[in-house]
């Protein structure tokens, strides 16, 4: 069973996704066999509705392995829009293009690779929503950076907050996962909660995803006040 959702649910989520294609579940089955960080359908899925919903034009993924969510992502774009996904690997930087392309949408996405943390001092904001789902320990060091990028009333995803379950201490009997990357989720967690200029819900599904809208703003004499921005 699984420890945030159990199999049933799970299987039955699954059941009621119409939003899948030859495509992404070919690239899903390649990504479980070889044991990748992807995202699961119902996540991708999740992605898709929320970018609609705030009528994403621009969007940042941190973390782009083979392409899979940044697919889900980008078929939220309307024509002229950009996705900007980072990869720390270059083959699979080079295997994600294949697969944008695979799916129609390689004139719509922008791979970068390299690290994270350094290459974010280089990007533009504003965008509509950001996806993090790159590695776990940078989490908190890039948080006030991807607030910084987003517009007001944009949206902030993250993947894995719950960990398994990991998260919450005594949970979990028997932990596997890497104690330095729980507690690094754990400290993200608490920093969005209470980030001033972010509201945050966290929706347990599959690993856990965070989403936080960004409500608060700079004038120009410093102060700060809630966006009537649309979401």
């Amino acid at each position: 069973m699984g420890q945030i959702v159990p199999d049933a649910v799970e299987r039955y989520l699954a059941s009621l996704n119409r939003a899948g294609d030859a495509v992404v579940d070919d690239i899903a089955r390649a990504g479980a066999a070889r044991e990748l960080p992807l995202v699961d359908a119902e996540v991708g899925a999740l992605l898709q509705v929320l970018a609609t919903a705030v009528g994403a034009t621009k969007i940042l993924e941190i973390g782009t392995a083979i392409g899979y969510s940044g697919i889900w992502l980008a078929r939220a774009l309307p024509p002229g829009g950009m996705l900007l996904t980072m990869e720390m690997d270059p083959e699979r930087a080079r295997e994600a293009r294949g697969n944008f392309t695979r799916a129609g949408l390689a004139d719509r996405v922008t791979v970068i690779v390299g690290d994270a943390e350094r290459m974010i001092a280089k990007v533009a904001g504003p965008f509509d929503l950001i996806f993090q789902d790159g590695d776990k320990h940078l989490y908190v060091p890039l948080l006030d950076r991807l607030v910084s990028l987003l517009r007001p009333g944009g949206l902030l995803v993250t993947d894995n907050v719950l960990w398994d379950g990991e998260v919450v201490p005594g949970f979990v009997r028997k932990p596997a996962r890497d104690p330095a990357d729980t507690r690094a989720i754990a400290e993200y967690n608490e920093r969005t909660a209470a980030h001033p200029a972010l509201v945050t819900a966290i929706v347990p599904l599959r690993d856990g995803v965070s989403i936080s809208v960004k409500t608060m703003e700079r004038d120009k004499d410093g102060a700060r006040g809630f966006s009537r921005a649309n979401v």
